[in-house]
């Protein structure tokens, strides 16, 4: 395969097309254009069940162990939430004003600020920081975990980027699809992003 080739795509359930995450054959959507939270058919693309976002403005979205985590740019909140209901669970306050991406590698989670051009990796109990990290580009909007690497988009250079999670060096860079991307997951052998100016979610080759 050819890194950043297509695999398939669908239209996003909503428009303004946030952030995803991919668990379990499962994809966690959010938009802002309805502020629904939706798990999806990870081939088809179905809605499975949704629910509405506490959210003034939602962006970053991960799914960490059992619960969903969602970043409020309006507020300036991380929510912890559970995944059937969309109750809130906790919040956190922000550690920047432009969380515009969540993922997490099984301890932490990390962030991403177009307005610092800083990757963040946060203690979810704290809330505190425990490493920064510089963004290769000027528009930091997609983090995703393969279990080893940080992958990441810019919709500033149309980028992605495979990252050393201790350095930020970056180890591999290719050809977004897409024209504005927002959002990014690993599935175990490929990654997801959403663009909202298509609203369109694609399935793309890293190798």
């Amino acid at each position: 395969m050819t890194a950043g080739r297509v695999i398939r795509s669908f239209a996003a359930p909503e428009g303004e097309a946030r952030d995803i995450d991919w668990i379990a054959g499962w994809l966690w959507f959010v938009g802002s254009g309805l502020d629904q939270i939706y798990q999806l058919d990870s081939i088809t693309g179905r809605v499975v069940h949704s629910f509405s976002t506490p959210a003034v403005i939602p962006y970053g979205l991960a799914w960490a162990g059992r619960r969903l985590w969602l970043t409020d740019t309006g507020t300036n909140l991380y929510y912890e939430l559970d995944p059937i209901s969309g109750r809130i669970i906790r919040t956190l306050p922000a550690l920047s004003p432009g969380s515009y991406a969540l993922m997490w590698d099984g301890k932490y989670l990390w962030t991403c600020d177009e307005f610092t051009d800083q990757i963040y990796q946060f203690d979810p109990v704290t809330g505190k920081a425990v490493r920064i990290l510089s963004s290769p580009g000027l528009k930091p909007t997609g983090l995703a975990w393969d279990g080893r690497t940080i992958w990441h988009c810019d919709y500033g250079s149309l980028l992605i980027y495979q990252l050393d999670p201790t350095t930020g060096r970056v180890l591999k860079s290719f050809s977004a699809p897409g024209s504005l991307l927002t959002g990014l997951a690993y599935d175990g052998h490929c990654l997801w992003c959403v663009d909202p100016t298509t609203d369109l979610i694609y399935q793309f080759a890293v190798d």
